[in-house]
């Protein structure tokens, strides 16, 4: 593994950099050679950039010297725009060893800027001066971009992080989570089975496991509004209620899907052989630990079954 960044942390001088056509070649695809170096393509008419440039200057100083930046006004470097076919602005590549390697256009959410440079500094193999990967840092910012509904992109910067660091059971588990979010359930299944042994029962491998059977069990459940409607209908229904709580859990309601089962509990803690019980502990267990949902609905259950 290439280690960059050594030592003390680099001036935010040299981190970030405006260049022009002369010293294109010096500060970006010579110096990409060592370390990888994010160009952003800009220019002072176009709105977006200054939105984007700072937030992107903010994301490479905060990975400490593991990448570098290089911004290019397009209106007075037309011809290094027109040979990487710059079409629009913002557009941002990422060059690595003298090639372009990942690459964005428009104006993107600071999440998916810091998942971006995570994602570059682990692809070119880099550890921060500290002696971090900075795979922490890529992953808060993959799981952020999984929150926000871009699951594809998560699924990119969690297989980056593996590439690098294979033993990751972080990237494993957030992996896992994108392809349930995608709908790709096999391939979830693919990957937590993929997990190398050592990690197989790692915490977060162990939520991705009960987020598939969640996601699992919701396939033949039924669609949320008319499921709804039937325990609207007659609020005994216990299996339109217990169907209702799964494919909530699926489309990431939680919390509702956690009221439902405490509440079919309640009425029949046996019903179905104890299904609200064990299918209330695999919500739990798909959640962090300290999930305020988890939190509240392991002190609720508790109070049913000691009360």
């Amino acid at each position: 593994m290439i280690e960059l960044g050594g030592g003390a942390a680099a001036p935010a001088s040299d981190l970030i950099k405006d260049v022009s056509e002369i010293d294109f070649m010096r500060d970006v695809v010579e110096l990409s050679q060592k370390v990888p170096v994010i160009v952003d393509f800009w220019a002072p008419w176009c709105g977006p950039c200054k939105t984007l440039g700072p937030a992107l200057e903010a994301a490479v100083t905060k990975a400490g010297g593991a990448v570098r930046m290089a911004k290019v006004n397009v209106d007075e470097n037309q011809s290094i725009a027109g040979q990487l076919q710059v079409q629009s602005i913002p557009t941002v590549y990422a060059f690595w060893q003298g090639q372009p390697i990942d690459g964005f256009q428009g104006a993107v959410p600071p999440s998916e800027l810091e998942a971006f440079v995570g994602r570059v500094v682990a692809a070119a193999g880099g550890a921060m001066p500290d002696g971090d990967s900075g795979f922490d840092e890529a992953i808060v910012a993959a799981d952020e971009m999984l929150e926000e509904g871009d699951a594809a992109g998560a699924a990119q910067t969690f297989a980056a992080i593996l590439a690098e660091d294979p033993d990751n059971a972080a990237a494993f588990g957030g992996m896992a989570r994108a392809h349930i979010a995608l709908g790709e359930l096999e391939q979830a299944d693919a990957v937590l089975n993929g997990a190398p042994a050592e990690i197989s029962n790692a915490p977060e491998i162990e939520a991705a496991h009960a987020q598939l059977a969640l996601a699992r069990q919701a396939e033949n459940a039924g669609p949320i509004a008319e499921l709804e409607a039937a325990v609207a209908a007659d609020p005994a229904d216990l299996q339109a209620r217990y169907d209702l709580a799964l494919s909530l859990a699926a489309a990431g309601r939680s919390e509702e899907a956690v009221e439902h089962l405490l509440e079919l509990f309640r009425r029949d803690a046996e019903w179905n052989e104890g299904a609200a019980k064990a299918q209330l502990f695999t919500i739990f267990d798909a959640l962090k630990p300290n999930d305020p949902v988890a939190v509240r609905g392991r002190r609720k259950l508790s109070s049913m079954i000691f009360m």
